[in-house]
């Protein structure tokens, strides 16, 4: 799979490929049991890349669904897969939260500080992707939607103060090697291994997420000051 990056590696995007795409959507359904669904795709116009659903201020150009009904597109099934994006090559790989993993998303640098201290902490951790926009996705088993505001409480932390969001039943992420925009590519921040199919439960990682996002709010209050 996708080689894992680190933060001075990050920005080293590589050039998406249909043949990487459609490889990329079938191991997801194939090795990790994933439901995969194609979003929309990046399309040269007049010597600029634009989304394929034609709006000039898509918010995600190249990586959202397609079509409204997508959540009952997504397959599990390896060749079910292979079959929609030899249809369309460029197209985005989504993968839907809420059915075998949710995702808990903090901004890149509270990201990076929760991994340091989850690994000093000797904790186990799931996949974890880096998006263009300087997010992060920390893949943790379904139901984290409904409890994660409770943690956070318990931790101390009022959840709209921090900077912290799950993608539940619902939602989806997109997964490496989409592009998005001219901005870049979804890489992993943590590849899917051997090592990782088990997923770690929300409750496992929020204290390490959660103090990172609360001391990136405290940074951002005193700059203010």
């Amino acid at each position: 799979m996708e080689e894992t990056i680190g933060v001075t590696e990050a920005a080293q995007i590589p050039k998406q490929r249909g043949e990487q795409l459609l490889d990329s959507a079938v191991r997801y359904a194939e090795e990790r049991h994933w439901d995969v669904f194609p979003g929309t795709w990046l399309e040269a116009v007049e010597g600029r890349e634009r989304c394929s659903c034609g709006a000039d201020a898509c918010a995600s150009p190249g990586a959202h669904p397609a079509r409204p009904d997508w959540s009952t597109q997504a397959t599990g099934s390896a060749v079910g897969a292979r079959r929609m994006w030899s249809k369309q090559p460029k197209a985005s790989i989504l993968l839907p939260t809420g059915r075998t993993f949710d995702a808990l998303e903090v901004s890149e640098s509270a990201g990076f500080l929760a991994l340091a201290r989850m690994e000093r902490m000797e904790l186990t951790l799931g996949p974890v992707t880096c998006t263009p926009d300087r997010r992060m996705f920390f893949f943790v088993l379904p139901g984290a939607a409904a409890k994660v505001p409770d943690l956070v409480r318990k931790l101390g932390w009022v959840p709209s103060s921090i900077d912290l969001v799950t993608r539940g039943e619902g939602h989806f992420v997109a997964a490496p090697p989409t592009r998005v925009g001219g901005f870049g590519a979804v890489q992993w921040a943590r590849k899917p291994t051997a090592a990782n199919r088990w997923l770690p439960d929300a409750e496992e990682l929020i204290s390490a997420l959660a103090y990172a996002c609360g001391r990136e709010a405290a940074d951002a209050r005193a700059r203010q000051a």
